[in-house]
């Protein structure tokens, strides 16, 4: 039996599993932070950075639980993403 955290694909890459993406969602929350909206006055914005397989990232964007632009160093959880992240906390931690 294939030890699940060392399987690869052809090229090497390490294969990307559902149990990975929730950590990384859960860390990706847990090390975020509030501030205030620039564009938004008086709105609040729950924000991280981007220290993640971009991959994951663009996953979670499809998802819609974050919102990222290209050039921007750190990415902007959803309300969707901020609840999906407290059930994969609650579910790992």
């Amino acid at each position: 039996m294939k030890n699940k955290r060392t399987e690869r694909t052809q090229r090497g890459k390490p294969i990307i599993t559902e149990r990975l993406k929730g950590l990384c969602l859960v860390v990706l929350y847990l090390s975020g932070w509030e501030e205030d909206s620039r564009k938004n006055p008086g709105q609040k914005l729950f924000r991280s950075w981007k220290g993640y397989p971009f991959e994951i990232l663009n996953e979670f964007e499809e998802k819609k639980y974050i919102t990222q632009h290209r050039k921007a160093k750190s990415v902007v959880f959803t309300p969707r993403g901020k609840i999906m992240a407290q059930k994969m906390e609650a579910k790992y931690l």
